[in-house]
């Protein structure tokens, strides 16, 4: 059965992300607060692949990285290494387009804490499976972070024993280059866990790769 490209507005297969959802609507009733669409052409060659929404982030504005401090150092990289034009302006709205690059999510709802449990990521997974294989001219994905990074690998029913997640390594998932670097979030840059040196270097690797 091929499942559903995106999952509805009034997605219930997860109870718990149903319920935080639905609190966050009575809380934020102008947000968007529904799962998040991915972003991006379907002819892209290029995937990026978060780990869930953020509450004031993605949750808010309707598009992944949207609003939140991940989304100003990964645009800003987009834009620098071509794979963006326009302008940046942390809204959904602010008419910024990718370039031969598309953005989603493992999990489409936002989670309590950011934090979905495995449950909830095995639910989501299908939508994860139905991007990869309708992008016809994909060939590289970037995981961001471990999370993602696992998911990605299970996608393609392979080991994740055998493709350990580490900043900046590859992996060749079939005919596909699975590309690992550690989340652009606000706590792994103020802990220098991720420099913007760092994850610049990973999109000189992928603009490598995809030029070979």
């Amino acid at each position: 059965m091929i499942p559903e490209k995106a999952p509805e507005k009034d997605c219930n297969l997860c109870p718990r992300l149903e319920g935080f959802r639905a609190e966050n609507r009575g809380k934020f009733p102008d947000k968007f607060n529904a799962p998040v669409p991915s972003f991006g052409p379907k002819t892209a060659e290029l995937l990026i692949v978060g780990l869930a929404p953020g509450l004031k982030g993605a949750n808010f504005s309707g598009r992944p990285f949207t609003g939140d401090y991940a989304g100003d150092l990964l645009y800003a990289t987009l834009l620098k290494f071509g794979f963006a034009q326009g302008n940046y302006e942390a809204r959904a709205d602010d008419g910024l387009e990718l370039k031969n690059c598309r953005i989603t999510n493992a999990v489409r709802c936002v989670p309590p804490e950011n934090k979905p449990i495995t449950e909830e990521m095995n639910t989501c997974r299908p939508f994860l499976v139905d991007e990869i294989e309708t992008m016809e001219n994909l060939k590289t994905i970037l995981s961001l972070g471990l999370i993602s990074h696992n998911a990605v690998v299970k996608t393609f029913g392979q080991k994740i024993s055998a493709h350990k997640f580490a900043h900046g390594a590859m992996h060749d998932m079939g005919g596909i280059t699975l590309i690992d670097s550690y989340h652009c979030s606000r706590y792994n840059t103020n802990t220098k866990r991720l420099t913007t040196e760092m994850f610049e270097d990973v999109f000189e690797k992928i603009n490598e790769h995809m030029r070979g």
